[in-house]
């Protein structure tokens, strides 16, 4: 699967310690020494002997967030001194009390050992960190902790190399391409609705994005059965807006504002990762993900502010900014699911709105649904996981913003008013009332500033999502 995801940098190894004969370990330490920075690292030496010991912070302010920030600056330092070989203890972390202590851990190593870095000149696939984790004798449960905690972050570090793929590589019609590849290679079920068949079924506001590109609008469907009984129960679908690269089409975008596009798919590369985490697992419950991609170019053909189109629902919508173009690859995907599937629960992901960033920063992502147990499961998934949610309301009155003249609904408010909440609020009237669902607006949390003007994908969403998912 070369051609799919670059293998890991990082891979963890249950090793027994009778069969452990190397001099290089690890060392966590739950205290002040060697510093009180999370992640601070001291390399010490002793005759044959080398510990890196990693510093977890004080007593009181560790926890799981706190730990695995600690494994991502140690996988982030392995990897970058090519380090071959390293044990760690598995016992250590008993005397931690903090509960998925050693998961945590090993979750940070392997987010922190990833790296975007295949088009440079001279890059060479490198032999991964072997990471050795030590117990006393041959023990499953660490094992079967370990081969969750491999599979949850293969699928973020998937999400995360596919987000950082320029537009000239990933594009609507090449990532349904890989889609199928990767289904084929997880035992997913794949369908692909090209122009044809969503112009067919009326699918006008995904179509509509996309009629400036060469490249037509896709939405693509991965399918995972489940196991047993809960395999006949509805399924949960989960929606991921997938726009390859967007200029804002005639509402264009300025000059600073159009670079890192690129990353406006990051919604439904973490609905692929979802997936592909959802397959190796083997959950029981069933599982959809749909990715609604779309490039937004300029061109005559391209929708124009003050059209009006037909959605798959049969609403009619006027453009009001043709950069609200993520909300209209929603609509027809969330009214498919709803449909087509009948599900028990819709959760969307979505770079929607840069109004997110301004109301919650990079700490948190919007949260907006119409059902409060849902909304709370998803809340407290955020907070296991520290990928955190913070709710927004979708009171009524909000749908006057966008409450159409010469139509149904109108794209945007036109107006910088409330701008994640009318988001939201155009997405809810594409599902009934009936259907549990939730919007997810990681706009804020999809990527972080490594330096200036240097950004780097996080995946959020997918652990949290996938934590959901255990818990059905």
């Amino acid at each position: 699967m070369n051609e799919i995801q670059l293998p890991s940098r990082l891979k963890l190894i249950v090793t027994p310690l009778s069969s452990w004969n190397g001099n290089f370990y690890l060392e966590p330490l739950p205290s002040d020494a060697p510093g009180t920075n999370i992640g601070e690292l001291l390399l010490r030496e002793t005759n044959e002997t080398k510990i890196l010991s990693v510093s977890l912070g004080s007593h009181e302010e560790l926890n799981s967030a706190v730990i695995r920030e600690a494994g991502k600056q140690t996988g982030k330092w392995l990897t970058e001194h090519r380090t071959s070989d390293v044990a760690l203890s598995a016992a250590l972390f008993e005397t931690i009390e903090v509960d998925f202590a050693l998961e945590a851990f090993c979750e940070g190593l392997l987010l922190g050992a990833f790296r975007f870095d295949r088009y440079k000149f001279g890059h060479e696939e490198t032999i991964p960190v072997s990471v050795h984790v030590l117990t006393v004798a041959k023990d499953s449960a660490v094992s079967d902790k370990l081969a969750r905690v491999a599979a949850i972050i293969t699928g973020t570090n998937l999400a995360r190399e596919w987000s950082h793929e320029p537009a000239n590589i990933i594009n609507p019609v090449t990532l349904g391409e890989r889609a199928k590849s990767l289904a084929s290679a997880s035992g997913l079920k794949c369908t692909i609705l090209g122009e044809k068949e969503l112009t067919d079924m009326g699918a006008g506001a995904i179509i509509s994005v996309g009629l400036g590109s060469k490249t037509p609008s896709q939405m693509i469907i991965l399918e995972h059965q489940g196991k047993g009984v809960t395999a006949e129960k509805s399924p949960v679908v989960v929606i991921g807006k997938a726009i390859t690269f967007d200029t804002g089409g005639y509402s264009l975008k300025d000059k600073a504002g159009i670079v890192g596009m690129k990353f406006d798919k990051c919604g439904g590369m973490n609905v692929i990762g979802i997936m592909q985490a959802v397959a190796e697992l083997e959950l029981p419950v069933p599982v959809i993900g749909i990715i609604a991609a779309a490039e937004n170019m300029i061109s005559k053909e391209a929708y124009r502010p003050n059209d009006i189109i037909t959605s798959l629902s049969g609403k009619t919508i006027e453009i009001i900014s043709t950069d609200a173009e993520g909300r209209m690859v929603l609509a027809d995907a969330l009214t498919y699911a709803s449909t087509q599937y009948k599900p028990r629960a819709i959760i969307d992901l979505a770079t929607l709105t840069g109004g997110v960033r301004t109301a919650l920063g990079s700490v948190r992502a919007g949260l907006m649904s119409n059902n409060d147990k849902l909304a709370t499961e998803l809340f407290a998934s955020g907070e296991k996981t520290n990928e955190r949610l913070w709710q927004l309301p979708l009171d009524e009155d909000y749908f006057e913003l966008i409450r159409g003249t010469d139509s149904d609904i109108k794209n945007s408010a036109g107006v910088p008013t409330a701008s994640p909440i009318v988001g939201g609020m155009f997405l809810k009237q594409f599902v009934p009332d009936e259907i549990p669902w939730a919007h997810i607006d990681i706009a804020g949390t999809a990527t972080v500033e490594k330096s200036k003007g240097i950004r780097l994908a996080t995946g959020f969403g997918v652990r949290l999502v996938l934590e959901f998912l255990f818990g059905i």
